[in-house]
């Protein structure tokens, strides 16, 4: 099994890419999913963000109001860290519940968001940056998911500098380029990740 890390900037593209990597017939793990999965309505997840955060925190149906927490954490380091102790380890959990699951040969993708941040890179054989300029992430957060310009600056100076991402990465994925540049790109990726994983053994950092 090789064990891949990936992540990026919000709106770098990081899910296009793991799309496409599935596509290839790698095994995702997403982050992201699983951390909504561990804070849905009746979960003990939920229980501990409403207990630490109040439950104008929840929508009227009971589920988790996830913009309204969002603007409260990315305003303020300290509540965001207090959030990540909750989620983080059961995200964790979950996820090494999945990796057990996959076939032995199996190219596992962990799409991670705060892979940087959170200092988790060793914990895989290489790791992929989806890397785009921040003008780029900040027009796509604006134009395509409907934020406030003020709201995306702010989610992303929350993560990890553009420096701090590609300084732990192994490969680098572009993303400021039309999408058939980056599906041929992604297929050199899978083709090197392919290699990788039948080799005797873990392949230097490049």
């Amino acid at each position: 099994m090789l064990k891949v890390g990936l992540t990026g900037g919000i709106g770098a593209g990081k899910s296009e890419v793991s799309r496409l990597l599935v596509a290839c017939g790698a095994v995702l793990i997403d982050a992201d999913r699983i951390a909504r999965e561990v804070v849905a309505p009746g979960t003990p997840g939920l229980a501990s963000v409403v207990e630490a955060f109040g439950e104008e925190i929840l929508a009227a149906d009971g589920s988790l109001d996830r913009p309204r927490l969002g603007a409260i954490v990315f305003a303020d380091a300290d509540r965001l860290a207090t959030l990540n102790s909750i989620v983080h380890p059961l995200v964790g959990a979950r996820s090494r519940e999945l990796e057990e699951a996959a076939a032995e040969d199996a190219v596992v993708i962990h799409d991670v968001p705060l892979l940087t941040e959170n200092g988790l890179a060793p914990l895989y054989d290489l790791v992929i940056v989806v890397d785009t300029a921040p003008e780029t992430q900040l027009d796509r957060l604006v134009r395509l998911r409907g934020m406030t310009e003020e709201d995306a600056r702010a989610r992303m100076a929350a993560q990890a500098t553009r420096e701090q991402r590609r300084e732990i990465a192994d490969i680098v994925i572009d993303n400021d380029v039309p999408l058939e540049d980056l599906e041929r790109r992604v297929k050199d990726v899978w083709a090197e990740l392919v290699r990788r994983s039948q080799a005797p053994g873990p392949s230097p950092a490049e």
